[in-house]
């Protein structure tokens, strides 16, 4: 049986740059010196110290995730993860604690894993392993075999639940709508409908920020608790001289619109992960020299130039919300008008 630090020394060995800096970087983890709950290594720092592009750092700490070894914990950033128990040590944790276990190969070499665990296996269990995964750790992260990991279970048992990764995401995105239904009671007019239907939805993707992306406006998934927000949303517009047509495609642009927006969200949320920065503090970070080689030419970007010169504007991704949400429900307005019908 081989240490976890002798199967490191193979793969540092060969294999390709990812590999060998996630190899360098489980070592440091078995060896102690990043210990549990210490950051490593940003995809930047990677990049710096390795001399390797942002796509192969990316991939060290997506193979450190998908062992088990790191997590990702918002506003502090990648960290590494509680100790898996040795090979030969008693089994500790929450998903083997109090029950027997059994010798399984891993990744960083051989770890334990609970026998009682696949008996207590359910759908509602699996789901919400894989909601952790995603909200912590970003959707790349996501696999069977990560949430396997988190439950401390085999792979395959997964399966026996759940067919495959595309249903898993089905099920997610049914919960996460349902845990934030709508009101029991319509809104006493089409605007405001429209408007708490949207606003519920910014509420959702900002609490799930991976949701957004596993979206789809020309092949829907179906997830009854999101389905309904559709429908809240047409009956919003019935009876105002709209015809069915104008009234779903009015529903599912206001939709495609809020969800192409809250896609930034998790692309924020990664960014802010790898560099440590919120966007505001990256810009801040900005010096007179950066903007000036970005916009540099009036003559070539006359309005960057007189909205540099003028007051700050936000154009954060709230205020970029609320613009384009007034103007679709304004322009909502204007075809009910169009077509006859009460305003107001």
């Amino acid at each position: 049986m081989r240490s976890v630090e002798r199967a490191v020394v193979v793969v540092v060995d060969g294999g390709t740059p990812s590999e060998r800096i996630a190899a360098e970087l489980r070592r440091r983890i078995a060896a102690g010196e990043l210990k549990p709950g210490a950051r490593v290594p940003s995809t930047r720092r990677i990049m710096r110290e390795w001399g390797v592009a942002m796509a192969t750092a990316t991939k060290v700490l997506n193979r450190l995730r998908e062992d088990g070894l790191v997590r990702a914990v918002p506003g502090v950033g990648t960290v590494v993860a509680a100790r898996r128990a040795p090979a030969g040590a008693p089994a500790q944790g929450p998903a083997v604690a109090g029950r027997e276990a059994e010798r399984v190969p891993g990744a960083a070499g051989v770890v334990r894993r609970a026998k009682g665990g696949e008996r207590e296996l359910g759908r509602e269990r699996i789901v919400e392993a894989a909601m952790r995964v995603a909200d912590h750790e970003g959707l790349a992260a996501l696999s069977m075999r990560r949430v396997a990991t988190e439950l401390g279970v085999a792979t395959m048992s997964l399966y026996r639940h759940v067919p495959g990764k595309d249903e898993l995401l089905r099920l997610m995105t049914d919960r996460v709508f349902g845990e934030q239904p709508l009101a029991a009671a319509p809104a006493p007019d089409w605007r405001t409908g429209l408007e708490e239907v949207s606003r519920l939805q910014w509420r959702i993707y900002r609490s799930h920020p991976w949701l957004a992306s596993t979206m789809s406006f020309t092949r829907p998934v179906l997830a009854p608790d999101a389905a309904l927000h559709t429908e809240r949303a047409i009956s919003a517009l019935a009876g105002l001289g709209l015809s069915w047509e104008e009234m779903a495609q009015a529903s599912v642009s206001l939709a495609a619109f809020t969800c192409g927006l809250a896609v930034h969200f998790e692309r924020e949320a990664q960014a802010e992960q790898d560099s440590g920065m919120s966007a505001e503090e990256w810009m801040e970070r900005l010096d007179d020299e950066d903007r000036d080689r970005l916009m540099s030419d009036p003559e070539r970007f006359p309005m960057f130039d007189a909205l540099n010169r003028g007051p700050e504007i936000d154009l954060g991704l709230d205020a970029l919300f609320e613009f384009g949400l007034a103007r679709m429900l304004d322009g909502v307005g204007a075809l009910i008008a169009a077509r006859g019908g009460a305003t107001g």
